[in-house]
């Protein structure tokens, strides 16, 4: 095996070697992952696979288990190792990491700040990306995560990463000074963390939130609009799907990764200038009498007003089936 500490991208060369974890894959699209050892066998419903029989042989081998059954085996790239690793956490997905270091256009000698490292998986697509001249300040309110994902990166790099540090408690309360071009929100209520996050960001900077449900996705956009450094978040989901192509047998796969999270998106504004806001009205009872959240600042007072006054009446809370009964009753 051969890995420059230098390059810090976890790509490694070479002969495969004892230590090394490797992906075998049959022709029925079953993968498994196996840290190769000398004199170790992995075992099968259709024989068993000397490690041996890996170790000192290039990539791309096929190799077969006693009983005939065969496997591709290739060293695991990123993506396959983020989902296969060592886990005390959930993990970001591929697809949804994908899209963050696209859309906050992460890039080489990048500052950039995270929080919630869970088993790192997100971590080592920023490090990737900002390469051994960028720093990555992650914050993880566990303890044991934060050793399961410094472990994780540090296996799949190879050494330490020189710009990478973990603090160990709440974001809000032990944040530092130090300005930052990007920043990676994973947590449950990441909108108490804006205004500290805002004041470390620089002009221009990006800042990206990963919420799992609509409720938290709404009141994270809510909250970037009320504070107003903020341009007009962009809000997506990623799906993806695979395909079959066989002849004239061309169809949607099985296989399909739809819902894991939402991508709250924006920009910082300089300092001391407020973004402009949308001119049209929001939604009726968008931000009604049931509404307890950030008030964005393009929703009118008045409308506030109209909203509240609507709901002093009772009777306009009450679902229209249960009035209809009342009715009947006499009530």
């Amino acid at each position: 095996m051969s890995i420059d500490p230098a390059d810090l991208s976890g790509v490694r060369r070479g002969t495969l070697q004892a230590g090394e974890r490797v992906t075998l894959a049959d022709m029925k699209g079953h993968r498994h992952t196996l840290l190769l050892a000398e004199g170790a066998v992995f075992h099968t419903t259709k024989g068993a696979l000397a490690h041996d029989d890996i170790i000192g042989r290039p990539e791309g081998i096929v190799v077969s288990t006693v009983g005939g059954l065969e496997f591709t085996v290739f060293r695991p790239l990123l993506h396959e190792y983020t989902v296969s690793m060592p886990r005390e956490a959930a993990v970001i997905y591929p697809k949804d990491a994908a899209q963050i270091v696209l859309w906050t256009d992460v890039f080489p000698g990048a500052r950039v700040l995270e929080s919630g490292v869970g088993s790192g998986a997100l971590s080592l697509y920023l490090l990737r990306a900002i390469g051994p001249t960028g720093t990555l300040h992650s914050y993880e309110r566990r303890e044991t995560f934060a050793r399961v994902a410094r472990g994780n990166v540090e296996e799949f790099l190879g050494a330490p990463h020189p710009g990478w540090t973990i603090t160990v408690g709440d974001l809000a309360e032990t944040i530092t000074d130090e300005p930052v071009d990007r920043a990676i929100l994973d947590m449950l209520r990441p909108w108490d963390c804006i205004d500290a996050v805002s004041e470390r960001l620089v002009p221009g900077g990006l800042l990206c939130c990963y919420v799992t449900t609509t409720t938290q996705m709404g009141r994270v956009a809510d909250q970037l609009r009320h504070h107003g450094g903020f341009i007009e978040p962009a809000i997506t989901e990623t799906t993806v799907r695979e395909w079959h192509a066989e002849g004239l047998a061309i169809r949607p796969g099985h296989g399909t990764s739809a819902h894991t999270g939402f991508l709250v998106i924006s920009r910082r504004m300089a300092p001391g200038v407020l973004a402009p806001v949308k001119k049209r009205r929001p939604a009726p009872g968008a931000y009604g009498p049931d509404y307890d959240g950030p008030i964005p600042r393009n929703v009118a007072a008045e409308h506030l007003e109209a909203n509240r006054s609507r709901a002093t009446d009772d009777s306009e809370l009450i679902p229209p089936a249960i009035r209809k009964a009342l009715r009947r009753r006499g009530h």
